[in-house]
């Protein structure tokens, strides 16, 4: 149970201090900005990569999961627990949100800006690189070391700069599911659902063609 627990509280991390940030930049008439709820971001998920990758792989995000099974660096039967483990990480940080900012509009939803076929690609393309360079710095289906979690924690933080004002910079089904469910607000939620699974599994095949080897 202890890679379960691992994604548990690593996705609660992320979820918790991420949409944590949107929420209290939205109380407080901007005091983050979109500069620092990307660090917000970026930093957590270095901080987590660095404290759990070497038990359970540091994933966080179901679209992640899925790509390292399609890589068949994952096994097939732990994809579902994994997924559940982050679900309820997720949840659990969305319903403490709630609890602590009850009068506050938004729980950190993803939205976009623009058109649904803007962020809809957008979200493809951010989330392709995000899992590039996790498959590539990863070792197998774990993300270890300082220079993984410095890579993948810069990647979602140079990403979330530039593209958090148009479409969230969501990159992982689970980070915009929890939220959304628990304010209840559904609209456009299938944008961040379906595009970041399509985007990690593109770039599993972008990965094929440049490491042969793995095929």
């Amino acid at each position: 149970m202890n890679k379960y627990i691992a994604e548990l509280i690593g996705t609660f991390a992320l979820v918790f201090c991420g949409t944590g940030a949107i929420i209290i930049d939205g109380v407080s008439n901007g005091a983050l900005g979109n500069i620092g709820i990307a660090i917000t971001f970026g930093l957590i998920v270095m901080a987590m990569i660095a404290a759990v990758g070497r038990v359970s792989g540091a994933h966080f995000n179901p679209a992640v999961t899925i790509g390292f099974w399609i890589a068949k660096r994952f096994d097939s039967k732990e994809v579902l627990p994994y997924v559940i483990a982050q679900g309820i990480g997720a949840f659990l940080a969305s319903g403490i949100l709630r609890f602590l900012f009850p009068d506050a509009l938004t729980l950190g939803e993803t939205l976009p800006a623009g058109s649904w076929m803007q962020t809809f690609v957008l979200e493809i393309i951010l989330t392709f690189f995000l899992m590039f360079v996790i498959i590539n710095v990863a070792t197998g289906s774990k993300e270890q070391g300082i220079i993984a979690s410095i890579a993948i924690g810069v990647t979602v933080l140079l990403e979330a700069l530039f593209a958090g004002p148009i479409t969230g910079a969501s990159m992982n089904p689970i980070r915009s599911i929890a939220p959304a469910i628990v304010n209840l607000n559904f609209e456009y939620l299938w944008i961040y659902i379906a595009a970041p699974i399509i985007g990690a599994m593109l770039s599993i095949g972008a990965w094929r063609l440049i490491h042969p080897e793995e095929n």
